[in-house]
């Protein structure tokens, strides 16, 4: 059975299902949902991925489902939960409850395009997708030949001009209440979990709000990782606690700070679109002479891919990144860009290996996005920073950090250092070394690789590989 997009179907009973849109606001999957008479709101857990997830998204998930009951309860309803395979659970409950349809918000993912094709033809009843996860959805943007554009900012120049999607409202209907082997608490506890304390909506619609007060500084501040600068709403976005086409709506472009942050949207979009048509987008490089890199490995690389991981390669401003990952499953935008570069242009490690290591940590993190960034960093996406550029870490640090504020707040051990010293202390004087009690080897790493040598390491390997 072949999966309708968009169509809407009037029936007595739908079932909606819930992935990562888990809103009732701006949700065309839901509003489609509630033109039926009665609507089973349904997620179905599946353990393997629940465990597969790193321990900050796990719980931001967790957070978000009870978010999603506590909305359905101000409706007079409450969420289905099932654990098990969709396929077979879906079909299950359409019998159950004798529902004529089914609705989504698709995704683009190989994985998830196969799973909602399998699911589709496993229904004896029609699987409505809709796309509530982006602005414009795949095959909306593209160029005067018919074409996704594989550069972004002829992408953004279209995007920004096609208008938005109406806002979506949902219909007064009857939600109905699940039984209390299908409630959220009673499924939890069967696998292990309390139910965490709720991370709703309604949460997301007042950081947004709260984020009006600051977006039109948000050209100045965006790359200060002391500062909030930034929206901290991607994980939001990610679970779906807010519609993108919403946001973007509220925010607008009347300002260089909103134009700026809107902008980013339009690469959330452009990464979607691109694994929509590339869904190994996390296995090979979009551009493929790159495969030819001849990447480190052995005990010398899985060495510095541990220091890295852990926050112990020496260089402040990785360090800082990696410990602030690893303590809260978030990490600012411009130190993603030099601990990845770090990784890939420093170490020589496979951009690979980090994009699992983000994906696995980051309560944001999914392919598309992840995926895409990383391939921007490593130089292999088709729209990515050329190879010969590499973040210098003392010198981003710098720039980024000047007072060394977010230095300090991740790596104590550093904070008695002048101002000067702590974006690169194996330059500091003994003395000041002392002063400041850090013993380079002892209470803080040396660098595990000279910057400048790596740089040229990786320029001779990427050269080789474009010319192989």
């Amino acid at each position: 059975m072949a999966i309708a997009v968009s169509s809407v179907a009037v029936s007595s009973v739908s079932l909606a299902w819930f992935r990562r849109d888990l809103r009732l606001m701006d949700n065309p999957a839901w509003a489609t949902a509630t033109a039926s008479k009665q609507v089973v709101p349904i997620v179905v857990i599946q353990p393997a991925l629940l465990n597969a997830a790193g321990p900050w998204r796990k719980q931001a998930y967790l957070q978000a489902l009870a978010g999603l009951e506590q909305s359905l309860t101000t409706v007079g309803g409450g969420l289905w939960v099932e654990v098990g395979n969709p396929t077979e659970v879906l079909r299950q409950i359409v019998h159950e409850v004798d529902a004529q349809q089914v609705t989504t918000n698709a995704d683009v993912t190989r994985w998830s395009t196969n799973r909602d094709q399998q699911v589709a033809a496993s229904l004896p009843v029609p699987l409505t997708a809709h796309w509530g996860t982006m602005v414009h959805p795949p095959g909306r943007v593209l160029t005067a030949q018919g074409t996704l554009s594989r550069v972004f900012t002829p992408f953004y120049k279209t995007w920004a001009q096609i208008p938005l999607p109406d806002e979506t409202q949902p219909t007064p209907t009857e939600v109905l209440t699940p039984p209390k082997e299908r409630t959220l608490v009673h499924v939890l506890g069967c696998l292990g979990s309390d139910v965490p304390a709720p991370w709703s909506e309604q949460d997301a619609l007042g950081q947004l709000n709260g984020w009006q007060q600051e977006v039109d500084n948000y050209q100045e501040n965006r790359n200060l990782p002391a500062i909030a600068g930034t929206s901290e709403l991607s994980t939001a976005l990610r679970f779906g606690l807010l519609s993108p086409r919403y946001v973007m709506a509220q925010i607008g472009t009347r300002t260089p700070g909103r134009s700026g942050f809107v902008r980013q949207l339009a690469w959330r979009d452009w990464y979607a679109h691109l694994t929509a048509e590339h869904p190994n987008i996390a296995e090979v490089a979009l551009r493929p002479s790159y495969d030819q890199i001849a990447w480190r490995s052995g005990a010398s690389a899985d060495a510095d891919f541990v220091a890295w991981r852990d926050g112990q390669t020496g260089y402040p401003i990785v360090d800082a990144g990696m410990r602030q990952l690893a303590a809260t499953g978030w990490m600012h935008n411009r130190v993603r860009m030099i601990t990845a570069s770090f990784l890939v242009k420093d170490l020589l490690v496979d951009w690979r290996q980090g994009e699992r290591w983000f994906r696995h940590m980051l309560t944001d993190g999914e392919i598309a996005q992840n995926a895409g960034n990383w391939q921007w960093v490593a130089g292999t996406g088709p729209d990515a920073a050329p190879y010969f550029r590499i973040f210098n870490p003392i010198t981003q640090s710098k720039r980024f950090d000047p007072q060394g504020e977010y230095l300090r707040r991740w790596l104590p051990e550093l904070a008695q250092l002048n101002n000067s010293d702590i974006h690169a202390p194996w330059q500091a004087s003994p003395l000041d070394l002392a002063a400041a009690n850090v013993t380079l080897g002892h209470t803080y790493p040396m660098p595990i690789v000279d910057h400048a040598q790596a740089r040229q390491r990786t320029i001779t390997a990427y050269k080789t590989a474009l010319n192989t």
